[in-house]
């Protein structure tokens, strides 16, 4: 009796649920977490291979079943696989999203003839968004039906953008850009200190970068099931308290941090009841397996958030002059002497 049991007994049919799937998380607490070895020595040789091949692989196999089954949960307006902003818990995700852009835009103060980057552009909403607005947004995925999408919207509504099938880790822009966006992409980039280097070479003096995700307090505290079912790879909840270390570590300030761990529960919410309508197509285009894999993945994330097992955040960050003090064990050592009296 493991999490990991009654998930491949419930995607495969072996049990069921009538009425409310999300009381079968009330059991939860009562359950061993018991990851199998073969799953964790995956997981190793997965963290210590290439980070780039890695992130490739996890978002092909994620993404293999084509935008159309993702595009009948997610909303309509924006296509937002991440969590949207509720100013009441009565608006729709349409609305939502909405919000979420609109927090960006006015995080970033974004301004007409402003060159953004988008990392990991899902379905172009904020391409749509920005581009609507004079914003010039550079779009970068590893997805091929992701950018052939936006590369269509951006035909379609003669948006200013571009789409590059690259990753973000080996990106070299002509020139830095204004500011960064990245939407529920850190989960992918556990590297934090890479990331943060990195995110410093892509901003001018003054730029902002923008990030939000799904977080725990525990790094690698992804269940058995979702590493088996939904997320393989480096796939991890993002752990802010270490994003935000390394922000500082490499010159940037910290301008907001703000919970949005209500906002995501709602999101998945949304999506769970949304999957459900949408049953009877779903198995018949893609099989019963994937109809059920998914109902758990987003009912089980309703309730972690409604539980606080996991949190969601968004963090606003400004490039400074200065590249930060980051501290190798010698540059610790000496501080550490020479601040002692």
């Amino acid at each position: 009796m493991t999490e990991r049991a009654i998930g491949r007994a419930f995607v495969s049919g072996d049990i069921d649920v009538e009425g409310d799937l999300g009381a079968l998380f009330g059991v939860r607490a009562a359950l061993r977490e018991q990851v199998p070895m073969r799953q964790r020595l995956r997981f190793v040789y997965d963290f210590l291979r290439s980070p780039l091949k890695m992130n490739k692989q996890a978002v092909a196999a994620h993404y293999s079943r084509g935008d159309d089954f993702y595009l009948t949960f997610i909303d309509s307006r924006f296509r937002f696989y991440s969590q949207g902003l509720f100013q009441h818990p009565g608006e729709t995700i349409e609305e939502a999203s909405e919000h979420k852009l609109e927090t960006m835009f006015a995080a970033l103060d974004l301004q007409p003839g402003d060159r953004l980057l988008d990392i990991g552009g899902g379905w172009g909403g904020v391409t749509q968004y920005c581009g609507e607005r004079g914003v010039h947004v550079t779009t970068l995925t590893l997805a091929e039906d992701s950018a052939d999408h936006i590369r269509a919207l951006i035909a379609d509504k003669d948006l200013p953008g571009e789409v590059l099938l690259e990753d973000f880790l080996t990106h070299r822009p002509a020139q830095p850009y204004d500011h960064v966006v990245i939407y529920g992409v850190i989960e992918h980039l556990p590297d934090y200190r890479r990331f943060a280097a990195k995110a410093w070479d892509m901003l001018k003096p003054g730029g902002r970068l923008y990030l939000d995700g799904s977080a725990a307090i525990q790094k690698f505290s992804v269940s058995s099931f979702t590493r088996e079912h939904i997320w393989g790879g480096r796939h991890t909840y993002m752990t802010l308290q270490d994003v935000i270390a390394e922000m500082l570590y490499h010159g940037f300030e910290v301008l907001d941090v703000t919970r949005e761990t209500r906002d995501y529960e709602l999101t998945m919410l949304e999506w769970a009841k949304r999957l459900d309508a949408a049953q009877a197509d779903i198995v018949a285009r893609w099989g019963e397996e994937t109809y059920r894999a998914f109902r758990l993945f987003l009912w089980g994330g309703t309730h972690a958030f409604n539980a606080n097992t996991l949190q969601a955040y968004h963090l606003v960050v400004e490039r400074t002059a200065d590249p930060g003090p980051r501290p190798s064990r010698l540059r610790r050592l000496v501080e550490f002497l020479a601040g002692w009296r």
